[in-house]
């Protein structure tokens, strides 16, 4: 079988999605790897080679146009027995069999966190995709009930395979760059992650903690615009909180190798992959209490309500400084953990593919 995957999100600086799908291709290439599938990675510009892949580059701007346009036009020329869309928008106008991701419905349960032109492209595409593929995967059961109740799929098109989950520090890098207890949160800065709360509530811990930091990572996606700079700059510990816009990897390890507390009070995810990579890490998370949040991380995290900026600041204070709280969280890991691995992932998606071809 020929499977055409839609790798554009390993191009450039790869985040979410581009991580999801490198952890299937390290699965499918792995030594002993037996499924004898010829899978072939289509992107508008150049991604990091993969041992075992072959990479197609066509020409474009690697937009909705290149899309629905450029892509189906080449793999008709390659033969595809199927795609593979990872991210939340498939081909359109071609009979090859799809199966899309749709990791979150986010632009259809809150409109009013895009831009009235994203949201509706975003809104039209997903639907469209879902109707024309023949399955959908999704990564938690919260979002399958979220894709089949909000656009109306059928439960049996929609499948939950949920990711591994990679540690972000490697077993050989030394723990701690730095004197002091780290709070650190990952992830594109979108306003349902309350970003503004979690400065807020830092500042009113760190204050009576001059040992306390808060390191930020993300770029600033948030829609109507959240000034984040200007809140830390406002800060009265402003000089403890650092915003990096995005790091490489290894600079990524070394701030979770540093981290003794993970903040990530979102209100609505998919799932919530960089808790869990904390986890992994042995750094216990404080999540908003909500449904998902719940079904990602049970019992290895502390649960806040949005907006109560003093509960944040006191729960912030529990993870770093009560030595109890966080050896009960920490405990909860392995089996949280135990349901996130990448080798069942990528047989279970593999295995879908094969069904749909």
């Amino acid at each position: 079988m020929r499977i055409a995957i839609d790798a554009r999100e390993l191009s450039g600086k790869p985040t979410g999605v581009g991580r999801y799908l490198a952890g299937l291709l390290r699965e499918w290439t792995a030594p002993g790897a037996t499924h004898g599938h010829q899978i072939l990675l289509y992107a508008h510009a150049r991604i990091t080679a993969l041992p075992g892949l072959e990479t197609r580059i066509v020409p474009g701007a690697g937009g909705t146009r290149w899309e629905q346009m450029d892509l189906p036009r080449q793999l008709a020329r390659d033969e595809a027995s199927l795609c593979f869309s990872p991210a939340y928008s498939t081909p359109l106008l071609t009979r090859i069999p799809r199966v899309v991701a749709l990791h979150d419905i986010s632009f259809v349960a809150h409109p009013e966190w895009f831009g009235w032109r994203e949201g509706l492209r975003r809104r039209i595409l997903a639907r469209r995709s879902a109707a024309a593929a023949r399955a959908v995967v999704t990564i938690s059961q919260f979002s399958k009930s979220e894709i089949v109740s909000r656009m109306q799929v059928a439960p049996g098109k929609v499948h939950v395979i949920p990711p591994g989950v990679d540690c972000p520090v490697p077993d050989d890098q030394p723990r701690g760059f730095d004197a002091g207890m780290h709070v650190l949160f990952v992830g594109s800065i979108f306003n349902r992650r309350h970003v503004p709360d979690l400065i807020a509530a830092f500042s009113t811990m760190a204050a009576q903690h001059p040992d306390a930091h808060l390191h930020l990572v993300g770029d600033n996606r948030s829609y109507p615009f959240e000034d984040v700079e200007r809140l830390v700059q406002q800060s009265a510990v402003s000089e403890r909180i650092r915003w990096h816009r995005y790091v490489s990897d290894a600079d990524l390890a070394t701030l979770y190798g540093s981290a003794h507390a993970f903040a990530f009070l979102s209100e609505y995810e998919g799932l919530g992959l960089t808790p869990l990579e904390a986890l992994s890490a042995g750094i216990p998370s404080l999540l908003l209490d909500t449904a998902v949040a719940h079904e990602s991380c049970g019992g290895a995290a502390l649960y806040t309500h949005r907006g109560d900026v003093g509960s944040i600041a006191a729960a912030l204070e529990r993870l770093l400084y009560d030595h109890q709280t966080r050896q009960a969280l920490l405990g909860a890991a392995p089996t949280v953990l135990a349901r996130y691995d990448w080798a069942r992932a990528a047989s279970g998606t593999l295995a879908l593919l094969e069904e749909v071809a």
